[in-house]
């Protein structure tokens, strides 16, 4: 009796795996919708946001602080572009992208403005098209700002500012960034700022006639501090102005102690050119540059604080300010964006001391300044251009999306073809049963699995190295709808589900659990690892990091073809893990690996899973098997039906969700604890008779819907249009839909049994290679991270030769056998 009930409950449990396809099938995604980023805010209205200091801030951290998206980012960057000026400015463009914000990008001469010539130009113009044709950013380039000054190293060049800005302004107008130029000058009083820097001394006798407006042979405050740098209607889009408060007095003076606030009427004597002139001048920059020519103007501005100095507090110092500049903006219709100084730095007028400039660093402060934003009316929030998130990132690395057609296909032909083998394998069997498994009976490590699931391991890294191949093109076809991912999953349950029950009868419940635990924790910490490692790896001028850092979309991602091209950050924020003290939300992201490479996100799917391994199995243990495959298909169900609920917000979140995904793994482990009474099962007259019929009746059914999809006629019960959605509404890989689950226990079955039939060929063949790769996949997996990355770092390569992808992946193949042979630290990565 007993006998029979473990039989009849091993039989349930094969079927339940067998038959996976129960739940409802997620909706498809839809296709993400771009739009075209405005040119400027509507009438009366103006974009803001801060100038941040990016290397140890983030639009997130600003964005949280504030308590409110603002619309516009300012950051600089040295050009020309070098490599690191092009990272900085494409890792800004992505992160202002997840706000959808305008993007302000201050190009900073780092050398003689002379030596600027158009190809600095073209390539610094190529990423404004590179950003507005991934994320359809509006970009304002602001040239060499603050050119009549005497502090920046490109300042008081009138002839060479001027042919410089009209040279990029030419490529960029004629370029398909739609980018906007912004001739940006500095508040023009106190011109020429005295011989800082030495800049009226080497003046060049055209720059000299140029800038002594007035001509009367000398430089003073008499002459225009505009006029001479105006590089002329058709060059410049915007204007735009510095305007900061520095406080007055000496360095050693507070604000608001021996030092007044910003006077009442400051701003508007600024504004309207009276103030700090020692000659008045005849009209006000607003009225000349915007007004004169209706351009929108765009406003830096900012209040230092000087925190080592006692007067009065903080708030009131900026507060003073900040309102004044919200009154004069209201007053100016044209101001049409303002950015926001949000840094700390030193400064030489307050005596070389650091200063704060930021309004978001204290909380009450924050929150005053986005009060009186909201109270204004005049600043529209974010997003303003499109929003590309951080989620949609990670969920965009499974690039899935299909109509069906030719990967159909490939499903119905390889069922149809392992049927046949399947079927057969029982005559073959009895011809030849010295070819079988040697299955002494005795428990111990199941060759079969190990061979399979070094099969599976190297379809992995086959596909994460992306190059051409005959590997390549078997591992993306003709495995039918079964990626490495799942088969990894569900073969790493069904093997701890089979060794786990061994320590726990050999060291005890408890101890066993400890174990499991110890390698979670050896698990995380080497994800942990792999991850900042890469991230390290990034400052090698010559390794190809992005390859693996961030993802480009190929169109068939959940975006559709309206994203192809898109490129996706894959670190958010990781540049102010290296800030001191790093910010909070950098340290979670981390922590919660939020980020990382993308060949390498489901190792957080295993780290979570194995927390929960000891609770599994003593449930199992106890008999309640049939009360978790419950739970867990009410947790497959409720994702299914609740598609945007994510309890973690990991990076593998997005791509192999966790309520989803646990379905194939708690099936493995259930599976695999039970594998004796079950294949007990499946070798009786009547598992033998169950288990053909769902084999072949999966197959014959695909292959009836291909027919009719391919002759003409209606596969009744079925809809006509069956075949053509099949793709879409059964075998979409994140979300696990009835057709993949039901293909990965097909898949699971007919391999197992053809490696039982068949093992001594066949491991005669491939054994020496596929079962020690297979005994440590984890290992593998680990080091094929750093396999991607290494072939993408090599350049000049056509990687989509076939011949050269033949070798490259043999070559990586034999090198992970050798690492795994010789136990290259084994001490170190789990196996």
């Amino acid at each position: 009796m007993k006998k029979s009930v473990a039989r009849a409950a091993a039989l349930l449990v094969t079927f339940a795996t067998l038959l996976l396809g129960g739940a409802l099938p997620a909706s498809a995604a839809s296709a993400a919708s771009v739009q075209t980023a405005a040119v400027q805010p509507a009438d009366g209205t103006a974009w803001f946001g801060p100038d941040l200091d990016w290397a140890s801030d983030s639009p997130e951290g600003y964005e949280g602080r504030l308590g409110a998206t603002p619309s516009m980012y300012g950051v600089s960057v040295d050009y020309p572009l070098d490599r690191t000026a092009r990272q900085e400015l494409l890792r800004s463009a992505r992160a202002a992208a997840t706000q959808g914000a305008v993007l302000v990008v201050s190009l900073e001469p780092d050398r003689e403005l002379r030596s600027l010539d158009t190809a600095d130009a073209r390539a610094v113009n190529s990423v404004f098209e590179e950003l507005h044709d991934q994320y359809d950013t509006q970009v304002l380039v602001r040239y060499a700002p603050q050119m009549n000054g005497s502090w920046v190293r490109w300042g008081q060049q009138p002839t060479e500012f001027v042919r410089t800005f009209r040279s990029l302004s030419d490529t960029v107008h004629a370029g398909s960034s739609d980018a906007l130029m912004v001739w940006s000058p500095s508040y023009g009083a106190g011109y020429p700022f005295g011989e800082s820097a030495g800049r009226l001394r080497n003046l060049s006798p055209v720059d000299v006639a140029k800038a002594d407006t007035n001509g009367d042979g000398q430089l003073t405050g008499a002459d225009d501090p505009y006029g001479p740098y105006w590089p002329g209607a058709e060059a410049a889009d915007w204007v735009g102005l510095s305007m900061f408060s520095y406080g007055k007095g000496d360095p050693t003076e507070a604000a608001g102690r021996a030092v007044p606030l910003t006077r009442s009427g400051e701003v508007e004597a600024r504004f309207d050119e009276d103030w700090g002139y020692d000659q008045p001048q005849p009209k006000s920059f607003y009225d000349r540059f915007a007004e004169a020519g209706d351009r929108p103007m765009l406003l830096d501005t900012g209040a230092l604080y000087n925190r080592e100095l006692q007067g009065d507090s903080q708030l009131e110092v900026k507060r003073s300010w900040w309102r004044q500049v919200l009154a004069a903006v209201q007053e100016r219709p044209l101001i049409r964006g303002m950015t926001v100084l949000e840094t700390e730095r030193r400064e030489p007028e307050a005596g070389n001391r650091i200063a704060d400039w930021r309004l978001t660093a204290v909380p009450a402060i924050a929150g005053s300044f986005r009060t009186d934003l909201e109270r204004s009316g005049d600043f529209v929030f974010g997003p303003v251009t499109d929003r590309v998130t951080v989620q949609e990132g990670n969920a965009a690395i499974s690039q899935e999306y299909e109509t069906g057609g030719d990967q159909m296909a490939w499903i119905v032909w390889l069922a149809a073809g392992l049927a046949v083998v399947f079927l057969l394998s029982g005559v073959i069997g009895r011809i030849l049963p010295s070819w079988r498994y040697p299955d002494d009976g005795k428990p111990g490590r199941d060759l079969r699995l190990d061979l399979f699931r070094g099969f599976i391991i190297l379809a992995v890294v086959i596909t994460h190295i992306e190059i051409g191949g005959p590997y390549s093109y078997l591992t993306l076809h003709a495995v039918g709808a079964i990626t490495g991912a799942e088969m990894f999953v569900f073969l790493s349950g069904m093997v701890l589900g089979m060794t786990y029950p061994f320590a726990v009868k050999k060291f005890g419940e408890w101890a066993a659990a400890i174990g499991a635990w110890k390698r979670a924790r050896k698990q995380y910490v080497v994800t942990l690892v792999v991850i900042a490692v890469v991230f390290a790896l990034s400052f090698v001028p010559f390794l190809n990091t992005d390859a693996i850092t961030t993802f480009t979309d190929r169109g068939t991602g959940t975006g559709g073809v309206d994203a192809e091209g898109r490129v996706y950050d894959l670190y958010p924020n990781a540049m102010q893990l290296l800030a001191y003290p790093p910010p909070w939300y950098a340290i979670r992201q981390f922590l919660l690996l939020e980020m990382g490479p993308w060949p390498f996100n489901i190792m957080g799917l295993f780290v979570v899973l194995s927390l929960f391994i000891p609770l599994l199995i003593w449930v199992i243990r106890r008999g309640f098997w049939w009360a978790l495959l419950a739970v867990s298909w009410a947790l497959y169900v409720f994702q299914a039906l609740n598609p945007d609920f994510r309890p973690l917000n990991s990076q593998f979140e997005a791509v192999f969700p966790l309520l989803t995904w646990q379905v194939v793994f708690t099936h493995g482990l259930v599976l695999g604890y039970y594998r004796r009474q079950i294949v007990g099962a499946l070798t009786g007259r009547l598992g033998k008779i169950l288990v053909g019929v769902a084999v072949g009746g999966y197959a014959a059914f695909l292959v009836y819907v291909w027919a009719g999809d391919h002759y003409g006629f209606t596969p009744a019960p079925f809809p006509e249009t069956m075949y053509q959605s099949l793709y879409n509404t059964a075998y979409q890989r994140v979300d696990l839909q009835w057709g993949r689950l039901v293909d990965i226990a097909f898949f699971a079955i007919v391999s197992y049994a053809i490696l039982t039939v068949f093992w001594k060929p066949i491991a005669a063949a491939i054994g020496w290679l596929w079962i020690p790769l297979g005994q440590a996949s984890l290992y593998v997996f680990v080091w094929q991270v750093f396999f991607a990355l290494a072939i993408a770092s090599i350049p000049g390569v056509p990687w989509g030769d076939f011949w050269i992808g033949f070798v490259v992946h043999s070559v990586l193949i034999l090198l992970a056998w050798y690492m795994v042979r010789k136990k290259f630290l084994f001490s170190v990565i789990p196996r």
